[in-house]
């Protein structure tokens, strides 16, 4: 038998065969960045040819994030999978998902390591985990993304460790690696600075509980963002004009704060805009994703430094992170989803969080994660756990979708999963509300101004107007007239075009 080190060789059949139906297994990654690709693949093999014999299989799969196509799309499609958590992006699953057919359990990514830890998603029986490399006496490196690898691998029962032969030795530079005691029995976590480093470079398994070595060379498939277009652009120059006149009075620092960015064509193209613009100072990031439009920042020196959990980017952006390790390690920390989304930390760097929105309703009030409140897109990933504890909450979208006949705002979004308690600042290619300090009428009527589309904001304004009187006024029967209109007619406002 072929060896690695003290650990077998197997092929992912073999590995495949030591799972077993309704088993929870964990995969390695974070976005489609440092995700186990061999191993799923078989695993989806095994499904169809189960599920041909008349028997069943079915695992319950817990990532980091959403995962790369061979744990999103390609198990979903072989029916291999019964309950998923914390996020996720397969347009198979999602429809699964929307069906019944798969539980899904949508999570704050932070909660994630404890809620493993404490038993709240049940006994892990195997993990499946990409590694550059693992050690005799059991240190993993990890590749491109943490995530919750280095919990998975100290709770699962059974591990598989997938060594990716194309992913260069030299990541494990980046990576700070610390997993939390379990409370009460925590000290302050010392990140002052989000080029702060606290910990190893690598994650550690027990070997005895190492079942084999898988050999792989597919690399992360990470789809290229769009560039940006004239919405995103319209989004950043109003939030650049906030920022700056932040910092002028003295409410930001002049060398800013911190800034976290969501994922997303619009995110990503905010970023690229954002990082150009002359009135905005170099700054650094704590945040949860390292993106493409990030590297060519990091380089300009427009970026300073950044803290994530994973370089969610292109091959040809990771090419360029690798031919020049020696500056971005320098520049870039990858830890666990934990440490980038913990609370404590964002409240105490200030950070300034900008995430995308479905939707938000008048009062402040957004959806991120459901269509008409009932059908899962993606989740509410860590937006959560970066809005409800940073310094400035900001959210961003388009002010229309389909050609106008979607509004994003709304008189009342039929899921919230970032309420207004949290969210600060809304911002779309029409303008931006700032909604500190303002009552829920002046909030909507800031947020109807300057942010909702022309051809929606005579509605919006006669939707406050013909409702009942309280300390949030709504008509309880016409709340949800444009999303019913929606689904009757196919537009929010039937008759009405761009």
């Amino acid at each position: 038998m072929t060896k690695y080190g003290p650990y077998p060789v197997i092929t992912a059949k073999e590995a495949a065969s030591f799972i077993k139906d309704g088993q929870t297994i964990g995969f390695s990654g974070f976005g489609a960045a440092g995700g186990a690709k061999a191993v799923p693949y078989a695993l989806a093999d095994k499904a169809e040819s189960e599920h041909r014999k008349g028997r069943p299989f079915a695992m319950r799969v817990l990532t980091g994030a959403s995962s790369g196509l061979a744990i999103d799309e390609v198990l979903a499609q072989s029916g291999a999978i019964s309950w998923r958590a914390p996020y996720q992006t397969g347009r198979s699953l999602r429809k699964q998902i929307n069906n019944q057919d798969v539980e899904y359990v949508d999570m704050h990514l932070s909660h994630v390591p404890q809620a493993m830890l404490f038993g709240f998603l049940g006994k892990m029986d195997a993990a499946v985990v990409e590694a550059s490399e693992v050690t005799p006496d059991g240190r993993v490196y990890l590749t491109t993304s943490i995530g919750i690898s280095p919990t998975m691998l100290a709770l699962a029962d059974k591990v598989i460790i997938e060594i990716n032969t194309v992913q260069s030795p030299r990541l494990r530079e980046m990576a700070d690696i610390v997993i939390l005691p379990p409370p009460p029995h925590r000290d302050p976590i010392p990140i002052a600075h989000p080029m702060s480093r606290i910990g190893v470079p690598y994650a550690t398994v027990d070997p005895k509980k190492v079942a084999g070595v898988v050999l792989n060379s597919e690399p992360d498939t990470v789809s290229e963002f769009s560039q940006p277009n004239q919405v995103s652009q319209q989004i950043a120059e109003h939030l650049v004009e906030f920022l700056v006149s932040e910092m002028k009075a003295g409410r930001i620092p002049k060398e800013l704060l911190p800034l976290q960015a969501g994922v997303g064509n619009v995110a990503n193209g905010v970023m690229g805009v954002l990082g150009t613009h002359p009135d905005i100072p170099p700054f650094s990031m704590y945040t949860e994703v390292f993106q493409d439009s990030q590297v060519e920042l990091m380089q300009k020196g427009r970026l300073l430094g950044a803290s994530a959990t994973s370089l969610n980017i292109t091959e040809d952006a990771l090419g360029v992170i690798v031919d020049n390790m020696d500056f971005f390690a320098k520049r870039l920390i990858l830890r666990p989803q934990e440490l980038s989304n913990h609370p404590g930390i964002i409240r105490r760097l200030g950070v300034i969080a900008m995430n995308t929105a479905l939707e938000m309703d008048i009062y402040g009030n957004v959806n991120s994660s459901h269509v008409y409140g009932m059908d899962i897109m993606n989740g509410i990933g860590g937006s959560g756990d970066f809005s409800r504890n940073s310094y400035l909450a900001v959210f961003m979208s388009p002010s229309i979708a389909k050609d106008g006949r979607i509004s994003s705002v709304v008189p009342m979004c039929p899921h919230i999963d970032n309420g207004e308690h949290s969210v600060q600042v809304v911002v779309t290619e029409q303008g931006l509300a700032d909604l500190r300090g303002l009552g829920p009428l002046h909030r909507a009527k800031k947020i109807i101004e300057n942010c909702a589309h022309p051809m929606y904001r005579d509605y919006l304004f006669r939707y406050i107007e013909n409702s009942r009187a309280g300390h949030i006024p709504h008509d309880l029967n016409k709340c949800f007239e444009l999303h019913r209109n929606l689904m009757e007619t196919g537009s929010m406002l039937p008759g009405l075009s761009a």
